[in-house]
């Protein structure tokens, strides 16, 4: 069963098929420019030297990321519910602890 026309067929456009093209500009048209930027922005050669940093705090973990995607693409990977739920109550409890003044 075919369910869309092919470019090929000669069947006459609706309205709301008309509406739905671009028009095209004319070559004559000319392509505005977008304006000059009127800030400048200078880092501090602490922040320039963090966007250089290459972090290895040994977060990544090439190997496993290895085995996860060879268990999902083999359909034996399991998720643990529970675990995840733990995990984001524990980490939004820690986010609210910092968020409060110490008095």
């Amino acid at each position: 069963m075919k369910i869309a026309n092919s470019p090929d067929s000669k069947l006459p456009q609706t309205g709301a098929e008309k509406a739905i093209e671009a028009p095209r500009p004319a070559k004559s048209e000319t392509v505005k420019k977008a304006p000059e930027a009127s800030a400048k922005v200078e880092l501090s050669n602490a922040a320039a030297a963090l966007g250089t940093q290459e972090i290895d705090d040994g977060s990544f973990d090439a190997a496993k990321v290895q085995r996860i995607s060879q268990a999902i693409s083999e359909g034996k990977f399991t998720i643990n519910a529970q675990a995840i739920a733990d995990k984001l109550i524990s980490n939004a409890q820690e986010l609210v602890g910092r968020s409060q003044p110490s008095h």
